[in-house]
């Protein structure tokens, strides 16, 4: 259900996954409207410098020289088939890219906070809410949404500053995370930026369990009303 929702400041930071080139670049991972997401990201990445609020930037970066994946997916020449170390499109896209004082987290996981320090660093600093954007909606930000949930984060999703490779799968990845998203809440750009900047918005919020089911056929309309 959609009810008012105000974050107290300086307990927020904003989260920014796998904003990489080759989710524009590569035919074989790109992202359904893609420069639309970046637009809405420069807007939130706007808002949050503007307020303070810290920023944290992931890529996706895998190294099968370090990392024991027997199951991962290689190409022809026998690197991993997506974000392999040696590839220049995993640069994060320059429209959202670090600004000069703030870092690029490389993390080796679907999941930003499944394993090393990044997590606690941010309880250290008081951070309570984490405003989270990026792709893929249904793998690598699912997975970061629910790890932060179990870290004791509440998640302040950005439905529009999300996207993955179709429409189809955008939708039903966000309407899966709000299902179950507790003490976190799903809006747009728009809201998200009044909420960085002190603002009450009115925003969905989860009540009890799994209260959205959805149909093919209303999917997209149940996705529209978040």
């Amino acid at each position: 259900m959609k009810t008012p929702l105000s974050i107290k400041r300086g307990t927020v930071a904003a989260v920014f996954i796998d904003l990489q080139e080759e989710h524009r670049q590569d035919k074989r991972y790109l992202v359904e409207g893609f420069a639309g997401i970046l637009a809405n990201v420069q807007r939130l990445q706007e808002a949050a410098r503007a307020n303070h609020v810290p920023l944290q930037h992931w890529a996706y970066i895998v190294d099968l020289d370090k990392q024991d994946r027997p199951f991962h997916p290689l190409g022809a020449d026998g690197k991993s088939a997506f974000s392999d170390k040696s590839d220049p499109l995993t640069e994060i896209c320059h429209e959202v890219a670090p600004a000069r004082d703030e870092a690029l987290l490389v993390k080796a996981e679907a999941s930003a906070f499944r394993s090393g320090p990044a997590a606690d660093q941010l309880k250290a600093a008081g951070i309570e809410w984490l405003v989270v954007a990026g792709v893929w909606t249904e793998a690598c930000i699912d997975a970061t949404v629910k790890d932060a949930v179990a870290r004791g984060f509440r998640v302040l999703l950005v439905k529009d500053a999300c996207g993955s490779g179709s429409a189809a799968m955008h939708q039903t990845g966000i309407l899966n995370l709000a299902n179950r998203l507790y003490g976190g809440a799903v809006t747009d750009t728009d809201g998200a930026c009044r909420l960085l900047a002190g603002e009450t918005v009115t925003a969905w919020q989860v009540e009890g369990s799994v209260p959205l089911r959805f149909t093919f056929d209303n999917a997209a309309a149940l996705y529209a009303e978040l």
